[in-house]
């Protein structure tokens, strides 16, 4: 069995977003997502999608591309974006999935979840400014991110491997230790980190590789040309 990852889907098949007008490459993505996602993937596997699935504004017009992602195989976890304006709580989240009978898919909002020997857990993020907003934001991303961790130990035992998910760049300028996202996933001896939200020239700020003993990965779907990246 494997892990799978592809942030940023953007779908829109109940709300007129085309993506195309980001680049000739956005045309058609869902098919392109489709198309490899078939090739690759087992009913078995898992597939983390860290954030901005849906370009919906409620979760009532979400309906189309839930079931673009039921029909597809493998289990999947769905993590917050900035543009996921339909996300609500995870209580109306869920009985919205089974309600509409589309029961391979969950989300990763202030817990955890256990897949073979790993722990997948996370936070949306935060960017980073000097203004007192954000930092207050980031901070509160921080805890989310811990509190998220410590769910995954507590329930599932301190001998397993962890995989973070986070929308923004888990990165930042600052010096201040409170809001180090590597200091926080060494504190739990963290193996991999996957992330998504940057787009176009914006992938050349992509930080990605071994990093004080934690492999980073970009997995925004027009980075990885709308393939899914095997992380286990």
């Amino acid at each position: 069995m494997s892990i799978y990852a592809i942030a940023d889907l953007h779908l829109s098949f109940g709300t007129n977003k085309p993506m195309d007008i980001f680049g000739e490459n956005w045309g058609n993505h869902w098919e392109k997502i489709k198309r490899d996602w078939l090739q690759k993937v087992n009913e078995e596997d898992l597939v983390l999608l860290p954030g901005d699935f849906s370009w919906a504004m409620y979760l009532k017009d979400t309906y189309d591309d839930f079931k673009y992602l039921n029909e597809l195989p493998g289990k999947k976890i769905l993590l917050k974006g900035n543009h996921d304006y339909w996300w609500t709580t995870l209580k109306s989240m869920r009985d919205y999935l089974k309600a509409n009978n589309f029961l391979n898919i969950d989300f990763l909002y202030n817990n955890s979840y256990l897949y073979e020997d790993y722990i997948i857990a996370g936070t949306r993020g935060w960017q980073w400014s000097d203004s007192e907003e954000d930092y207050k934001l980031l901070r509160r991303e921080m805890l989310r991110l811990e509190l998220s961790i410590q769910d995954g130990i507590k329930n599932f035992g301190s001998d397993k491997k962890i995989i973070i998910c986070t929308h923004y760049p888990p990165f930042n300028t600052t010096k201040n230790e409170e809001l180090s996202y590597i200091n926080m996933m060494k504190k739990y001896n963290v193996e991999k980190c996957i992330y998504g939200h940057l787009h176009g020239n914006s992938h050349k700020d992509a930080i990605q590789g071994n990093i004080e003993g934690i492999d980073f990965k970009l997995v925004s779907s027009d980075y990885t040309d709308f393939t899914l990246e095997k992380i286990y």
